[in-house]
């Protein structure tokens, strides 16, 4: 059974959650922003599987947190 953190809408809606404040933050939104607050303060299972949603579609994500989404994913996979 999955923790609620780790099921893809509550992670959904923590990214979008996420998201919504780093639109503030700069004209266009902050996607790096978004993309290292992820990368800092989720757990890798947590990414994990919030990157599995993504390569399902990623239904649900807001488009700044799509993208940073998206950017982390790559970043993390160049590095592996």
């Amino acid at each position: 059974m999955s923790s609620p953190a780790k099921s893809p809408d509550k992670l959904v809606y923590m990214a979008n959650q996420i998201g919504k404040f780093f639109a503030t933050q700069k004209p266009g939104g902050d996607v790096d922003g978004i993309a290292t607050h992820i990368r800092k303060f989720w757990d890798p299972r947590m990414r994990g599987a919030i990157f599995s949603h993504l390569d399902a579609g990623g239904a649900g994500l807001d488009p700044l947190p799509l993208k940073a989404l998206q950017k982390l994913k790559a970043d993390e996979t160049a590095k592996a």
